[in-house]
């Protein structure tokens, strides 16, 4: 029994160790509390999967153990925004360890990385009509997490606006994506059945956005001339939505009777029109602006017709383009200096109309060589307009070579100085080219002469080791054999704005995406395509630098 007590002085020693333990539980409990939350972007095999805080608000600084010892010493970073790589399946334990006013906190978080899905969702492009919807299905795998991209998590989802869709399954994109686009439904109106005199002709319209055209007389354009009695059809057919159908008679009856609404016209600023035709013999009018009386006045840019029946019999009708304020306020700039040697071009261009400069001359743009006053008055039918700018011609020479510049290792930067006017340029290893090529480190100086005496200007350029550039393969093999048969881009950084896309050798474009992780399958409109040289575009920004990448290049297909 005596083994079921303690003394006092046993009693004595274990305290200090229960004090300990229950300090530590504390202490783990506390920051259990504090445990800071991360999150990835990706959990694709051979990857670059980003890391990011929920909450970084009041941290000093950070510690990130990746758990994959096999690689080596990129396991770890201590950057805010780290990427890493994981090169195989499997469950790995991320830590973070984060310091707030010295106090470090350790969060243990495991991910699971697996290889994309291969998969496709359908065709690249899909069509369809204002209102519909479809589903678009990703394969059902049990236990296997969904998210879409405007973050629906079933395996299906309701196609009901124009965009890319794409989906990560247990958190790892399907190289396949779908873009969706709409065709509003057009309403087509031919007007009501008309009874026209002998000797008129009308034009049907039936054109609307995206659509194509099948008239009853063979036609496939969007209008139709009208010279002779009968019932015009036509079928118009949206891409994407059902065909639509209208008709309208027209019949030629009664006496020619001539009508005119007189030439096109012209409105200066300010201005309007009244049209009001003498026709004795009128019984009825209806105007394009809607009105049914004799007369319209009107203020604006329009393509303006009248309908008009003569002696309840048949009708006549005539169009005329009414344009208005072409000739807006002429503005040739405010008042400027140039450098001697150089020239300045005035231009008060409008199209056709009449010009006259101060020294007489009639073209449209003026070289102006020396100093001076410059006008110009410029005509156009009834519209006239006028403006004068004084030139001064000074001597200052200024030569820019832009600030100084922090460049990726082996890339190659072009000095382009700007403000030297066409002078003669000097650098700094006494050559004179007008552009100057740098491929290494150092500092690059240009000294410029011209009319306006000398300048010069230098320019310090820097290399470092570039983690956000953009690979690309120059060749894939999109054969389905699961082994390199997307084209897409390598990069170990984050980037935003991102577009590509892929040309034949037409120029036509036959891939889009704004998404670096969705790859092109070397199909078009579901179809492989043909061995061959491809030309793919590029653009993107880098979140650290917020500066814009433009890249171009060709990528073989082969199978």
């Amino acid at each position: 029994m005596r083994s079921l007590f303690l003394s006092s002085s046993r009693l004595f020693f274990l305290l200090p160790a229960i004090l300990v333990c229950c300090l530590f539980c504390h202490a783990a409990r506390a920051g259990n509390a504090r445990a800071t939350a991360f999150t990835t972007s990706s959990t694709c095999v051979n990857d670059t999967i980003f890391f990011s805080i929920t909450m970084p608000a009041g941290i000093d600084s950070v510690k990130w153990y990746f758990g994959d010892p096999l690689s080596a010493d990129k396991d770890s970073s201590k950057n805010r925004y780290p990427y890493h790589v994981y090169q195989n399946n499997g469950t790995y334990n991320d830590t973070l360890i984060t310091w707030r006013n010295g106090v470090a906190d350790t969060t243990i978080q495991p991910i699971t990385i697996v290889s994309p899905v291969i998969f496709t969702l359908g065709p690249q492009n899909i069509t369809l009509c204002e209102g519909a919807t479809m589903t678009l299905n990703a394969p059902v795998i049990p236990g296997a997490t969904y998210l879409w991209q405007n973050g629906s998590t079933g395996s299906s989802i309701l196609v009901d606006t124009s965009a890319t869709y794409k989906v990560k399954i247990n958190g790892c994109y399907i190289p396949d994506s779908v873009n969706v686009f709409y065709t509003p439904v057009p309403k087509i109106d031919l007007g009501k059945d008309l009874i026209l005199c002998t000797g008129e002709n009308i034009q049907l319209d039936a054109t609307a956005q995206n659509c194509t055209y099948m008239w009853s007389t063979g036609n496939t354009e969007p209008t139709q001339e009208v010279t002779t009695s009968g019932t015009y059809k036509v079928t118009v057919f949206p891409k994407g939505c059902a065909a639509i159908n209208a008709q309208v008679t027209i019949t030629f009856t009664g006496p020619p009777y001539p009508f005119s609404l007189g030439p096109d016209t012209l409105l200066c600023p300010g201005e309007s029109i009244t049209l009001a035709p003498n026709i004795p013999e009128a019984t009825a009018w209806t105007w394009s602006t809607g009105s049914h009386s004799p007369s319209v006045t009107v203020n604006y840019q329009t393509n303006l017709w009248a309908l008009v029946e003569i002696n309840h019999i048949c009708s006549v009708v005539d169009t005329i383009f009414i344009n208005y304020n072409r000739l807006r306020k002429l503005n040739l700039g405010n008042d400027t200096s140039i450098c001697k040697g150089n020239f300045l071009v005035l231009t008060a261009d409008f199209g056709n109309g009449v010009y006259r400069w101060q020294d007489g001359s009639d073209q449209a743009t003026y070289y102006v060589t020396k100093p001076g006053y410059y006008y110009v008055h410029a005509q156009i039918g009834r519209c006239e307009s006028m403006d004068t700018i004084h030139v001064n011609f000074d001597d200052t020479l200024r030569v820019n070579l832009g600030p100084d510049t922090l460049l990726c290792k082996n890339e190659v930067y072009i000095l382009r100085p700007t403000g030297a006017g066409g002078g003669i340029y000097k650098w700094q290893d006494s050559t004179s080219i007008p552009l100057y090529t740098v491929t290494q480190p150092g500092l690059y100086s240009i000294m410029a002469y011209n009319s306006c005496g000398k300048t010069a200007d230098s320019v310090i350029v820097k290399y470092h080791d570039c983690a956000c550039a953009l690979y690309f393969p120059t060749a894939f093999t999109p054969n389905g054999d699961g082994k390199n048969d997307y084209f897409r881009p390598i990069y170990r950084c984050p980037i935003y704005q991102y577009t590509m896309s892929i040309y034949n050798r037409w120029g036509e474009r036959i891939f889009f995406t704004t998404d670096p992780q969705i790859g092109w399958a070397g199909r078009v409109n579901g179809n492989p395509v043909d061995i061959g040289t491809y030309v793919w575009i590029v653009d993107y920004k880098e979140v650290n630098t917020q500066l814009p990448v433009h890249k171009t290049g060709m990528v073989t297909a082969i199978y």
